[in-house]
């Protein structure tokens, strides 16, 4: 399991936003929000009032974001002379981590976004998908449900995205495994404007026959036993396997109509162990 340095080692610097390198990990795609125009109006008029994160990165001798990337391209597009930063020390997991981690606080990232940002953490670093659910502070059957929609394609997802369709809608379609099956089921959902209910009950009517036509599975029937022999033959391999160990054992058997009486005697002298 990782485990996060103490990051309380900060400084307060000037920087130019141009020396600034992007975080390698950024999980988000550059494009044009409302909330990025918002930004961009808030940071025109008023100045950058909250600092990015930065670490040095000690190869290039520079600087890269940490968190803050959004800020910070709108810095450089304003084309500001110098920014506010806090510098951490931080190793490229903890960056990583801390990126993501404030990008998936952010509104606007889409659920595949979010997906492959994970999917990126824990391949990068070997981690369990329990241990990044323990760093995300999230459950694992959560994140387990938002890497699936990873299986979709990459037009399968742009479609979803472009459209505007919820994440239930794409989990929905994760669970034709079909890809072509998939493709049929997402465009009669475009063109019928399906809703979640209605999307889920297309897929249960397109899964129907697959289901069926699946062989069925051998039910091992749960009961009593009624041969008590299965049971008397197991005892007796058990002292015969003892017997051949060296070890003296002897049995008795007593047999009503009522029971069966089953008597093992095992030594704990050496000598009689043989």
């Amino acid at each position: 399991m990782r485990v996060l340095k103490n990051t309380s080692n900060k400084r307060l610097l000037y920087l130019p936003p141009e020396s600034i390198k992007q975080n390698p990990f950024a999980s988000r795609k550059p494009a044009m929000h409302d909330e990025d125009r918002q930004l961009y109006e808030s940071i025109r008029d008023n100045g950058l009032l909250q600092p990015i994160t930065v670490k040095k990165n000690a190869k290039f001798q520079s600087y890269e974001v940490v968190c803050g990337q959004r800020r910070l391209d709108v810095c450089k597009r304003l084309q500001i002379k110098q920014i506010p930063c806090i510098e951490i020390e931080a190793d490229d997991f903890e960056s990583c981590l801390f990126s993501l981690i404030e990008n998936l606080k952010r509104d606007d990232l889409s659920f595949f976004e979010e997906a492959k940002a994970i999917d990126l953490l824990i391949k990068q670093w070997g981690l369990t998908q329990i241990e990044t659910a323990k760093l995300l502070s999230t459950t694992q059957s959560a994140l387990s449900n938002k890497l699936r929609l990873l299986k979709l394609t990459s037009s399968q997802q742009h479609s979803i995205e472009t459209i505007g369709m919820t994440e239930r809608h794409a989990r929905a379609l994760v669970r034709i495994a079909d890809d072509n099956l998939r493709d049929k089921a997402l465009d009669e959902i475009i063109v019928k404007r399906l809703n979640v209910q209605q999307t889920e009950r297309l897929i249960d009517e397109i899964l129907k026959p697959i289901e069926k036509s699946k062989p069925k599975k051998s039910k091992i029937k749960s009961g009593k036993v009624t041969d008590m022999r299965f049971f008397v033959n197991s005892i007796e391999k058990a002292v015969k396997l003892m017997q051949q160990s060296g070890i003296n054992a002897k049995t008795h058997t007593d047999e009503t109509e009522e029971y069966i009486s089953y008597t093992v005697v095992i030594p704990k002298s050496k000598a009689a162990l043989g």
